[in-house]
């Protein structure tokens, strides 16, 4: 059944700016969503089977609910596995486990942070933050935006304080939220990112 509403789980507000201007332009004008923040990672993980218990005893079947957490340090697929058992103990079935458009729970990570979605366009980074270099994604160590170690968004803020952004600071909710209207899927390098869309896309035939 195609999803006409879907209600997304993130860690912090950084995430909730960019999805609620990244949202109204991925999806269909007659779907609707709502974005819940938490108080960071732990916060969310240790809150999240209780938050789907009560999403199984109401969720309308045209309805999705969508997880989405930061890889940070975590083994990708232990955090999945994780987050899917989670899903399963509440009572909601898991695309992982169903297979097909008949799932109510989707578990997605950013890899390693929502700052590795915006170093998979860095032609949209360019488009709010013109001084930047165009060939930063051709530098080594960010050719693969999913790949780029010691902290996506310490090296995010970095970039832009050197071209004199942000110099007492990155303002995290206020970059996601320029960045949420300007990064295009389907020009992105971040295979978590486009698996995410193609995820919500999917859900909405």
């Amino acid at each position: 059944m195609s999803a006409l509403h879907f209600e997304l789980l993130v860690e912090e507000p950084s995430m909730e700016a960019f999805l609620n201007s990244l949202l109204p332009r991925l999806l269909p004008q007659d779907r609707s969503f709502r974005v819940y923040p938490f108080q960071g990672k732990k916060d969310l993980l240790g809150k999240l089977q209780n938050r789907l218990r009560g999403y199984a005893a109401w969720l309308p079947e045209n309805y999705r609910v969508v997880v989405v957490v930061d890889r940070d340090e975590d083994d990708c697929h232990q955090l999945k596995d994780r987050l899917d058992s989670i899903s399963a103990s509440a009572g909601l079935r898991s695309r992982t486990a169903t297979g097909d458009d008949r799932w109510q729970v989707v578990n997605r990570i950013a890899i390693e942070e929502l700052e590795a979605w915006y170093f998979g366009d860095w032609e949209a980074v360019r488009e709010v933050y013109s001084r930047v270099p165009a060939n930063i994604p051709n530098r080594q160590g960010f050719r693969d935006p999913d790949a780029i170690t010691g902290g996506t968004w310490e090296a995010f803020e970095r970039i832009l304080q050197r071209h004199r952004y942000f110099e007492t600071g990155l303002r995290k909710v206020e970059a996601a939220r320029a960045l949420g209207q300007v990064v295009d899927p389907v020009r992105s390098t971040s295979r978590s990112f486009s698996l995410f869309c193609a995820t919500l896309i999917g859900a909405t035939p």
